[in-house]
This record gives structure tokens, C-alpha cells and sequence, in this order.
């Protein structure tokens, strides 16, 4: 296994820069994955692509305010893309420029606010200590200074930060939003009741993974940052009755399905997962899943090609850039069946 393996070429026009409307209008490739064969549909048309029984699961997580600038003493901006909390006034982030944020240093937001560097990680995460006017209220008063962390290859949309939540967002700590669950409303969650369809939640809050690309030659040899992940009770409670039933579970997006392959191989509801999804990995829980389409050589497709196999996730990407699909968090889907 190689890192060009995961490897391919995009036009970048093809990067979506701005969010369809409705959520659901996107276009959504559906892959058979017994057969390789393919077929092109609207998100909207999920619930007819579904079965009644089959239960659709979804990540909550809610994205944080997590960009925020300021000045560094000497002169010069900096920018921290907050990552988690780690405590009361205490956050890891990832900061630009990272070489001159060295412990001790300090960066200041506003004449109230500051944080201070209070150690050093590679790869430019720091953990930072935060300096208020009321520090019982810094916490508040860093997220209140920060703004939507849209990533870089979306430049220059203005639109109303809420379309980069889930319409089901509520479990505030990402820094980059689930995508996939970008595309579901709540008439088309609606509609999948209507059809005998399930919808339950679960929590994973996207981290510094989402931003940071495969860069070893052997893509077993890669690290995975751990995400703080939740599975509810009743969400463990239906996925058991719902493949005892003989029905699927259907997971939307690669957060969802971490979740619950971490929940299956650990036993735990709850902490911390750094489980990294490549070509050979059994999945335990996982039946069907709706995914936004990926960057080359990210984590992300290791983990569709482990799904639905590399030489068709491949051969399906090329279907999408001939036939003008969108990509990446503001883009199309696919539907791996």
C-alpha cells in the first residue's frame, strides 16, 4: 500500500466554492459496491434509495467559531484555528506562523484578550492559555472573537455562516463541520419517517485530521489525532434492533462511521478515537454509506476505498469529474450501497 495509490487528479474548477441550495438539490452518485455499477441521482432522492427498517445515522456536532486572528508582540499577524477545549481557559489550536510562536509567547486578540503559548507541538499546534478582562468568561470571550474556519480551498463566500452547520447541530466542538450531513433538511428527514426509515444521532467532533494530509510513502505508518466521540444509548439501542431486523445502518459521512467502528471494536460509548480506516479494515457496523467526496491522499478516502474498494472509489471519481460533480465540503455526495 502506497500513498500515490489514493491518488488523482482534479480540475480545479470542480472545487465547490459556494453551497447548493436547497441542501438536498445536491447531485449524489450512487455506487453499487457488489457490482461497480453506478448511478446519478439528487440527495433529495435518498429516501427512495433506502429501505423502510434501515436506520440513518447522523454526526451532531456543531462547528465552533474556531478561527481567530491577532497581533504578535513584535509585530505581525497570527491565526489560531482553535482544535478543542482542554480545560478552563486552556485550548490546543493550530497556529500560524508557527515558528514564531514559541512558549512564553503571546498573541493579542483584543485590548481584553489574549492567549499565551503555553506548549509547544509539532506541526503547529500549540496549547494556549487564555488571558481575559473577566477570566471566568475567556472561554466566551475567545469563541466571541473567532469566526466560521471555512477550509482553504473555499475562497472568498460570504453566506450565512448556519449553512456550514447541520440543520441537527447542537454539540458544539468541531472545527470543521461533518459535511455529508450538510445535505440532509428536515422535510427530507421527514420524508425518511414517512418511509418506515430510523434517524438517530451521534457525536464526533471533527479535529486537526480534517486539515492534516497523509504525507508518509506508506500510508500505514500515519498517525490519526484522536476525536472526542459520544454514542447515545438509544442510538446503540437501534442500531441493535435494527440489524437483528435484518435492516441497514446507514451512516452519513466518515465521522459517523468512525464513531461506530471505534464503538465496535472498543465497547466504549464514549472517548476518545483514533482509529484510522484504511484498505483491509472488517467493518462491523457500517451497512451503507452517503459521504461528500475527498481530497487525493487524504485519510478520508483511504477510508471510502476501505468501504466500497479503492479501484472503484477511483474509477468513480473520474465518472464524477466528467460528468461536472462538485467536490469537496460544499459539493456533490456519493451513496455507497
Amino acid at each position: 500500500m502506497q500513498l500515490t495509490d489514493f491518488n488523482y487528479t482534479l480540475p480545479p474548477e470542480r472545487i465547490a466554492q459556494t453551497p447548493i441550495e436547497p441542501r438536498d438539490a445536491a447531485r449524489l452518485l450512487v455506487l453499487d459496491r457488489r457490482t461497480g455499477s453506478t448511478s446519478h441521482r439528487f440527495v433529495r432522492d435518498l429516501p427512495d434509495l433506502l429501505e423502510p427498517g434501515d436506520l440513518v445515522i447522523a454526526n451532531r456536532s456543531r462547528v465552533l467559531p474556531a478561527r481567530v486572528f491577532g497581533t504578535l508582540r513584535g509585530g505581525g499577524r497570527a491565526e489560531l484555528l482553535l482544535l478543542r477545549r482542554l480545560s478552563a481557559g486552556r485550548w490546543e489550536a493550530l497556529c500560524r506562523p508557527a515558528r514564531r510562536l514559541r512558549v512564553g509567547d503571546q498573541v493579542y486578540i483584543t485590548e481584553a484578550l489574549s492567549v499565551t503559548v503555553e506548549a509547544a507541538r509539532p506541526e503547529g499546534v500549540r496549547e494556549l492559555a487564555v488571558r481575559a478582562a473577566e477570566n471566568d468568561r475567556a472561554d466566551a470571550a475567545l469563541l466571541a472573537a473567532g469566526t466560521t474556519p471555512l477550509p482553504p480551498y473555499i475562497r472568498g463566500w460570504t453566506g450565512d455562516p448556519e449553512r456550514y452547520q447541520t440543520v441537527f447541530a447542537d454539540a458544539e466542538g468541531s472545527a470543521a463541520a461533518p459535511t455529508a450531513g450538510l445535505h440532509l433538511t428536515r422535510e427530507l428527514l421527514a420524508r425518511l419517517e414517512q418511509r418506515g426509515i430510523a434517524f438517530s444521532t451521534v457525536v464526533l467532533h471533527v479535529g486537526l485530521d480534517t486539515f492534516r494530509p497523509v504525507t508518509e510513502a506508506d500510508p500505514r505508518q500515519h498517525a490519526i489525532h484522536r476525536e472526542w466521540y459520544s454514542v447515545p444509548p438509544e442510538t446503540i439501542a437501534r442500531v441493535t434492533e435494527t440489524r437483528e431486523s435484518g435492516g441497514r445502518v446507514v451512516a452519513i459521512g466518515t465521522t459517523v462511521v468512525r464513531t461506530l467502528e471505534t464503538y465496535a471494536q472498543t465497547g466504549q460509548p464514549e472517548g476518545w478515537s483514533d482509529l484510522f480506516i484504511l484498505p483491509g479494515h472488517q467493518f462491523a457496523l457500517i451497512d451503507v454509506l452517503m459521504t461528500n467526496f475527498h481530497l487525493p491522499q487524504s485519510s478520508l478516502l483511504m477510508l471510502v476505498s476501505a468501504f466500497a474498494g479503492r479501484a472503484r472509489i477511483l474509477a468513480a471519481y473520474q465518472e464524477a469529474i466528467q460528468l461536472q460533480y462538485r467536490f469537496y465540503s460544499f459539493g456533490d455526495a456519493m451513496l455507497l450501497l
